[in-house]
């Protein structure tokens, strides 16, 4: 049995089977579903877990709960990750009271046909509290964070902060890892577009006395919360997180990928603090987004290809522009055997970006790294490090 505080209980399931989270995050170390018990005069259970995991769910959730009935099950997120269960769970107990918000409704009868909760449910606004005899609860909506229906919790009484999918992260919930980095790319990889979201949920929590967080994945936070809450506002404000560039590349008969080493060693000869560099073809995409937004400068590297750019490059960009990428510098190198075109095309992508300066030496590859582009790389890296 999982003690968070003397009522609060963890009941939530590791799938250590996952091999890609929402159907393209690679998660190695799997991925835990989170779902808690609050024992008061009156019982309430914070979301159900996946599919997957019904029979190991509802055990953890009898041997919390003993002989003793459920008052409440709070949908926070209706992600069939924590929701999918929301039947089986009223099988199991039928008097419960189904605690949502009209999103969180409309939204269940998207997903199961034909089931009616009846009167078996409670409508709660944004700032509505509901007590459970020593345990008070205040529902703070959360919408698109990150989707509509989002709501977090706050209990006031052991000044738990129930926070959805924020500050959520891949991996099971036992993984000895750190914690930002698979954080980090958690959250750019899935709440990365709704910045402005998540900074208006920020100013909500930073007026309460939070000890500890309880999020939808990954561990349950209580030490050094200051820590979790400063880089949430970063990645949330599109703030640069670590003084650093990062180099992404494609190459396809590895000349592009020589300019690039040669770009690398010449930043760490002149003291760049980090250099980061990944092949887009063959590296974890989502990774390479983490650092996109990680460092506050980034150099593109691609080939002209079908008088656009090459497929791995397209991608990376458009996942970058897609969760607004800002407030950033960035350096081009192209390469192209007759039509060099890539710079221009990777430039084009980022025009509704917003903060991008642009560096003015951008590298022109024909075919292979010449003398010339030596020069150019050598400028480019000045310009960097100005």
């Amino acid at each position: 049995m999982n003690k968070i505080t003397d009522d609060i209980f963890y009941i939530g399931v590791n799938d250590r089977e996952l091999d890609l989270f929402e159907g393209q995050y690679d998660v190695p170390n799997g991925m835990a579903y989170n779902s808690y018990v609050v024992i008061d005069e009156k019982i309430a259970v914070f979301d159900t877990v996946d599919g997957n995991f019904t029979a190991e769910w509802l055990e953890n959730l009898r041997e919390v709960l003993g002989e003793r009935k459920p008052d409440y099950l709070i949908v926070q997120h209706m992600e069939p990750d924590h929701s999918a269960n929301i039947v089986n769970f009223l099988k199991e107990y039928p008097d419960t009271v189904i605690v949502g918000n009209a999103k969180t409704f409309t939204m269940i009868g998207n997903f199961f046909e034909d089931f009616d909760i009846g009167d078996k449910k409670l409508v709660v606004k944004d700032g509505e509290k509901l007590s459970l005899g020593k345990h008070e609860l205040t529902f703070i909506f959360a919408a698109m964070v990150h989707w509509p229906e989002v709501m977090m919790t706050y209990d006031s009484t052991d000044k738990v902060f129930f926070s959805a999918d924020a500050f959520g992260k891949f991996g099971t919930i036992d993984t000895d890892e750190d914690w930002a980095c698979e954080a980090r790319r958690y959250y750019f990889g899935i709440v990365g577009k709704y910045g402005t979201q998540v900074q208006l949920v920020l100013k909500k929590a930073a007026a309460l006395d939070i000890r500890t967080i309880c999020p939808l994945h990954g561990p349950i936070l209580s030490e050094n919360l200051g820590y979790y809450l400063n880089l949430y506002s970063t990645w949330a404000s599109y703030g640069v997180e670590s003084e650093g560039v990062f180099i992404a590349y494609t190459s396809v008969y590895g000349n592009t990928k020589k300019a690039v080493e040669i770009l690398a060693e010449k930043l760490k000869e002149k003291g760049c603090p980090k250099v980061a560099v990944a092949d887009l073809a063959r590296e974890d995409m989502a990774e390479s987004v983490e650092d996109a937004f990680r460092y506050g400068k980034l150099v593109l590297a691609t080939t002209t290809y079908n008088a656009d750019i090459f497929p791995f490059m397209k991608h990376f960009i458009l996942d970058l522009t897609e969760r607004n990428y800002q407030n950033r510098t960035i350096g081009l190198i192209e390469n192209g055997s007759w039509a060099a075109t890539a710079a221009k095309v990777m430039k084009s992508m980022f025009e509704k970006s917003k903060n991008i300066t642009w560096l003015e030496n951008t590298v022109s590859i024909k075919s292979a790294v010449k003398d010339e582009n030596i020069r150019q790389i050598e400028a480019l890296a000045e310009e960097i490090l100005k």
